[in-house]
């Protein structure tokens, strides 16, 4: 499924958009799907790395270095 939104753009913006979509032969549409996708995909890992940041900061999380990483995987020399 999906739903149908509006978004408001500059001239500029718009103007870039539509020149890359005629130059490339996809849709205005296909680049603007992929670019919310991507965008939203790197504000979920940046407010992920926040939250584990976080509670880091609070002790609630730990950290590992990388010789206990190699360790408890047996990849340790």
């Amino acid at each position: 499924m999906s739903r149908q939104t509006a978004v408001r753009l500059t001239d500029e913006t718009y103007e870039r958009l539509k020149a890359l979509a005629e130059k490339t032969g996809r849709t205005a549409t296909f680049y603007i799907r992929e670019a919310i996708e991507q965008h939203l995909e790197d504000l979920e890992d940046l407010y992920l790395a926040e939250q584990t940041l976080a509670q880091v900061r609070e002790g609630k999380e730990r950290t590992y270095s990388l010789d206990e990483v190699e360790r408890d995987l047996g990849l340790a020399d």
